[in-house]
């Protein structure tokens, strides 16, 4: 680890919130950036990163150097239990030590080589593998850590437990990201349904889209927003106002980022994520911000 210059982790206080997600975005942007980076998977009972990074299948190569990371590209390696595992279908049934003897073996036994960041994907809470890799990592200087949550109370509560526990264990809370919030998407992507006075669903989208071509073309260029979760109590801004730690802003729910990550590509490497990527590139660049990581005026950073 003393070859990595910025450690963080992504923690989030629930599941399902796209934690996982935008460690694979994080990733490829830093990437895209030309930073050299790592993305280690420590989330050993459900291990998604090789998915969202276009890495099924894949496998570890031991060298004399040690254990190599797999690459997505030559600045972006990534390690996880899932390239370990002979079926992904394979339950993983492991109690905290042997979780904790993994995590320290991929800390200790990878050969990541000269690294600009070291993004760890963590489970959702605060069970024995946050401590773990906060002690671990301590020790070699850990930059601190990104929460994600989701706009609805249901998920702040427990983000406000993730924050208590960085406090708690003496890690920074750099920023918290809040994700899914509010449905963005092109007006022409949308399917218009008809609901029957029996309940049955009768797709209109084809009328619907000649309808507006014809009378209202311009309407096919918007993009439609909508609240999927409940933000009436503030969301993510509000809660990190009381509770003192930044907020480092939010991303739609974009069926494109989606599409991306279901696909495991950046959804940079087009325009296709015209809804979250903008959202994400500021997200990073306040990141960096945080961590005084500064542009240079040829477009390089320091």
């Amino acid at each position: 680890m003393a070859t990595v210059k910025h450690k963080i982790l992504v923690l989030s206080g629930k599941g399902g919130v796209g934690k996982s997600t935008f460690s694979a975005q994080l990733s490829f942007a830093l990437a895209a950036m030309d930073f050299q980076v790592g993305l280690l998977d420590i989330d050993i009972c459900g291990p998604s990163i090789p998915k969202m990074l276009g890495l099924e299948g894949q496998e570890i190569h031991q060298s004399n150097l040690g254990w190599s990371p797999v690459y997505v590209e030559s600045n972006l390696g990534v390690m996880s239990i899932g390239f370990m595992l002979p079926n992904p279908d394979e339950a993983v049934i492991w109690r905290g030590p042997r979780k904790n003897g993994i995590i320290k073996q991929f800390l200790k036994d990878v050969y990541w080589g000269e690294l600009d960041f070291l993004v760890v994907d963590a489970p959702p809470g605060t069970s024995d593998e946050h401590i773990s890799i906060v002690q671990f990592l301590q020790a070699t200087g850990l930059d601190g850590a990104v929460i994600v949550t989701t706009p609805q109370q249901v998920s702040l509560i427990d983000v406000r437990k993730e924050v208590s526990f960085c406090k708690k264990v003496g890690l920074q809370v750099l920023g918290v990201v809040e994700n899914m919030s509010g449905l963005c998407q092109s007006l022409s992507e949308f399917r218009f349904m008809h609901l029957t006075e029996t309940g049955e669903q009768k797709d209109m989208t084809e009328w619907v889209i000649a309808y507006m071509r014809e009378k209202a073309p311009e309407m096919l260029n918007l993009v439609a927003f909508s609240e999927v979760f409940d933000s009436s109590a503030g969301g993510g801004a509000k809660m990190c106002r009381d509770l003192g730690v930044p907020f480092l802003g939010k991303v739609p729910l974009d069926p494109q980022l989606c599409k991306a990550a279901e696909e495991g590509r950046s959804c940079f490497d087009d325009s296709k994520c015209s809804a979250s990527a903008p959202a994400l590139k500021m997200i990073v660049e306040k990141l960096l911000s945080q961590l005084q990581v500064s542009r240079m005026e040829d477009g390089t950073y320091a």
